[in-house]
C-alpha cells in the first residue's frame, strides 16, 4: 500500500462507502478528515476549525464538549451489563429511560419501542399502525398519507414515505398505498394570501385526498411538526390543529416524525408540543443521546400499544437486535440529564429571536431571496430572480453555482453547513447548530454564512 493511500484520506476514499456522497469525493476531490471537537466546533486533521453549523446532521444538541460525561455513564454501562435484549425481558436503562421520555411526551404518549435510527423508527411506526388496524377489525386501512417533498429515511418502508422523487425514484416500485398532499412552504405563494387561507388550502387539500382515497383505507398521516427538506418549512397557524380534527373525523393515526424537531431543538423537547398538537405516535432518533450512540425509536399512545396487544398476535409483532440496547440508553439517559442540567430547551426559547434577528441582515445579500425556519432550524433559499423567486441564471445552473462556488466558500469560511438544490431548482442553505450555542457562537456562525455568501457571489459573478 503506497504512503498516500495509508493516510485516513486514502483509506476512507478506497475502502470506506460514504452516507450520500458525490463520487468526486472518493477521486480527487478533497475528503475532510475530522479528529476533535469542541462546543460548537470540529477540527480537521491538518488543525482548521470549522463552526459546525449543522449539528453533525440535525443531532448533536450538546455540541461536542460533553463526550466525556456521557462516555464516563456508557463505561459504567459496559461494566454492569454491556448488552441485553428487550425480547421478553428488560433491564434498567431502557426502563429507566423509556419512564423518562413517558413524562417528557405530550398527552397519553406513555409506550416505548426502541430502535437505532430514524429511519427504523419510521419503520417501526408503519407496522404499528397496520397492526393496529387490523387489531381493532380495519385491515383494510393500509395507506398512508405524508407531504411533498419530505424526508422520512432510507429503509424500504420510510423511503416509500418520502415525498423528495430523487430519493426514492431509483428504487420503485416502493410500499404500494403512499400518497403525498402539499408542504407548508409559504415562499412562491401568492403575497396577498393570509395564513388563515394558507392553513384553509392547505386542509381542504388534504381532506379531499382522504374522501378520493376512501378514509377507510388509510391507516396513518406521518408529518414533521418543523419540515426539513424543502428548507425549515414551518405550520401556518391552525394548521396541525385542523390536521388533528380530520385525523379524529376519519379514525386515522397522526404519527408526527420528530426525528430532528425532537429534544430542543424548536425550544421545547418535542416539536408537536411547541406547535400545540396531539398526536397518536411520535417518532424520534438523533438528539436524544446528542447522537454520541446510535438510538432512535417511536412513542406511542396506550390505546395503540393496548390494542395491539389485544390484538391476534398478542404482541407487537417487530423486533430489532439493537433496540433498547443498555448501552445506547445509558447514554441517552446521562445525555437528557445534561440537557435538563443546562435547560438546553429553555436556553433555544430564550436565543431562538436572538439568532433569527442575526439572519436578517444577509437579506441584503443579492442572491438571498427567503429567511424562515423556527427555534435553532433555518434555511435561507437562494434566487437570482427576486420577481418570479426562481434561480434563472442563464450564464450557471443551480447544482454548478452550489458545487464550483458555494460548496468551496463554505469550505474556505470554515463553516458546515447543509448546502442542496430543492424540489423547485433553487440553492438552499440550511443552519441547524448544537443547542448550546450562545449569542457569540450565533453571531460567529452567521458571519461566516455572511462571508460564504459574499464569496460565492463574487466567485460566480452575481455581484
Amino acid at each position: 500500500m503506497s504512503e498516500k493511500n495509508n493516510t485516513v484520506e486514502g483509506l476512507a476514499k478506497r475502502h470506506l462507502v460514504m452516507n450520500f456522497t458525490p463520487s468526486a469525493k472518493y477521486r480527487d476531490a478533497n475528503l475532510p478528515i475530522f479528529v476533535r471537537g469542541e462546543g460548537c466546533h470540529v477540527h480537521d486533521e491538518s488543525g482548521k476549525r470549522y463552526f459546525d453549523g449543522l449539528a453533525g446532521l440535525f443531532c448533536t444538541q450538546l455540541g461536542y464538549s460533553h463526550g466525556a460525561e456521557v462516555g464516563a455513564a456508557v463505561a459504567r454501562q459496559m461494566a454492569e451489563l454491556p448488552f441485553q435484549t428487550t425480547w421478553s425481558v428488560a433491564h434498567p436503562p431502557a426502563a429507566r429511560l423509556a419512564a423518562e421520555l413517558a413524562d417528557m411526551a405530550p398527552g397519553d404518549l406513555n409506550r416505548v419501542f426502541f430502535t437505532s435510527s430514524g429511519s427504523e423508527s419510521n419503520e417501526a411506526a408503519i407496522k404499528l399502525a397496520r397492526q393496529y388496524h387490523i387489531s381493532r377489525g380495519e385491515p383494510e386501512r393500509r395507506k398512508f398519507i405524508a407531504r411533498r417533498v419530505a424526508y422520512h429515511g432510507t429503509s424500504f418502508g420510510a423511503m416509500s414515505l418520502n415525498g423528495m422523487v430523487q430519493v426514492r425514484k431509483m428504487f420503485e416500485p416502493l410500499m404500494s398505498g403512499v400518497r403525498h398532499v402539499s408542504n407548508t412552504k409559504r415562499y412562491r405563494r401568492d403575497e396577498q394570501e393570509t395564513e388563515k387561507e394558507f392553513t384553509a388550502f392547505l386542509l381542504a387539500e388534504l381532506e379531499s385526498l382522504i374522501l378520493q382515497e376512501g378514509a377507510d383505507t388509510i391507516a396513518a398521516l406521518i408529518m414533521e411538526p418543523l419540515q426539513n427538506a424543502g428548507g425549515s418549512l414551518t405550520p401556518p397557524e391552525g394548521y396541525f390543529q385542523g390536521v388533528r380534527e380530520i385525523c379524529d373525523r376519519h379514525g386515522i393515526l397522526l404519527i408526527a416524525d420528530e426525528v430532528i424537531t425532537g429534544f430542543g431543538r424548536l425550544g421545547e423537547w418535542f416539536g408537536s408540543i411547541h406547535y400545540g398538537f396531539q398526536p397518536d405516535i411520535i417518532t424520534f432518533a438523533k438528539g436524544i443521546a446528542s447522537a454520541y450512540v446510535p438510538l432512535g425509536g417511536l412513542i406511542a399512545a396506550d390505546r395503540i400499544i393496548e390494542t395491539v396487544l389485544d390484538g391476534p398476535a398478542g404482541m407487537y409483532n417487530h423486533a430489532l437486535t439493537y433496540g433498547g440496547h443498555p448501552v445506547a440508553c445509558a447514554a441517552a439517559l446521562a445525555n437528557l440529564e445534561i440537557m435538563r442540567r443546562l435547560d438546553v430547551p429553555g436556553h433555544v426559547r430564550a436565543t431562538r429571536s436572538t439568532f433569527a434577528a442575526a439572519l436578517e441582515p444577509l437579506r441584503d445579500n443579492p442572491l438571498v431571496g427567503d429567511i424562515r425556519g423556527d427555534g435553532y432550524h433555518r434555511s435561507l433559499e437562494l434566487v437570482t430572480d427576486h420577481a418570479t423567486k426562481s434561480w434563472s441564471s442563464e450564464r450557471i445552473s443551480a447544482p454548478e453555482f452550489v458545487g464550483q462556488h458555494l460548496a468551496p466558500a463554505a469550505e474556505k469560511a470554515g463553516v458546515l453547513c447543509r448546502l442542496a438544490v430543492d424540489s423547485e431548482g433553487n440553492p438552499l442553505l440550511q443552519l441547524s447548530p448544537p443547542l448550546i450555542a450562545d449569542a457569540a457562537a450565533i453571531g460567529e456562525l452567521v458571519q461566516l454564512v455572511d462571508d460564504t455568501l459574499t464569496t460565492a457571489v463574487a466567485s460566480g459573478g452575481f455581484r
